[in-house]
């Protein structure tokens, strides 16, 4: 039975259950109970987890010592949904401690499963919207980390910040303009369609874009971005058609 085919009732007392365990394994220097709950199958009671410890690392100062132990523990056990509810936790503490997490967060930057690589993804996305001071800074580190799976993950990590603040993110794209990887130059067109169609960023992306040298890539960007402005019509703040017109004229596209 999973979390949410418990009643309400049932899922807040598993959710004290859980609390009270994990509280336990740190108290104790012991990871059973958060290994067991990290691995379960549910999504949501791994879920539980990385809050729960985010939660406690927040509000227990005594706690955090025992919680940073522990995960360095968790981001090198062989099972994946374990190290990627380590990674999610990251995410959680790094909202207000980054300093402390940063070390660890480079680690599983090079962790190869892919769910673990979604849940670094994630945890950047979560990071440079709540935190953005010292994960532009990680980001800013690794960007031109010569493994290009790491430099993709950084790109799409700074995707949320840059819909709010689009001249933060934008030279960072611009940087890995002619990377020689086809992913990282997908990835960069990617941004560019997702941070273009929200409120005072369209203008933006396109003052930037006229300085840009890889005009194969800026012709790709461009009919990324009048896609995504028709796809996400309902959440434009620029209506397709208008921001299509706009665009055209800007570079001239016939």
């Amino acid at each position: 039975m999973g979390y949410y085919d418990l009643t309400k009732a049932q899922r807040i007392e598993l959710l004290n259950k859980i609390k009270k365990q994990i509280e336990i394994d740190i108290d104790n220097n012991r990871t059973e109970n958060i290994r067991g709950y990290s691995s379960d199958n549910d999504t949501y009671i791994r879920k539980n987890v990385y809050l729960v410890l985010g939660r406690l690392y927040r509000d227990n100062i005594e706690q955090r010592k025992g919680i940073l132990k522990t995960l360095e523990v968790l981001l090198f056990d062989k099972n994946e949904k374990i190290r990627q509810t380590a990674a999610y936790t990251l995410g959680e503490i790094g909202k207000v401690d980054f300093d402390n997490i940063s070390a660890m967060l480079e680690q599983i930057l090079n962790d190869s499963h892919h769910s673990v690589k979604n849940a670094v993804v994630g945890t950047l996305k979560q990071l440079g919207e709540k935190n953005p001071k010292p994960t532009l800074g990680f980001a800013k580190k690794h960007l031109h980390n010569p493994n290009p799976q790491i430099r993709q993950e950084i790109l799409h990590g700074m995707e949320l910040r840059g819909r709010t603040h689009p001249e933060e993110i934008l030279p960072l794209l611009y940087s890995l303009q002619n990377d020689e990887d086809k992913n990282i130059i997908k990835m960069i067109i990617h941004v560019l369609g997702q941070i273009s169609y929200k409120k005072s960023c369209l203008e933006k992306v396109l003052v930037h874009l006229k300085t840009w040298k890889n005009q194969l890539l800026v012709n790709k960007a461009l009919k990324e971005i009048i896609d995504v402005h028709y796809r996400y019509a309902k959440f434009s703040y620029i209506s397709p058609e208008k921001a299509e017109k706009h665009i055209k004229k800007e570079f001239d596209m016939t």
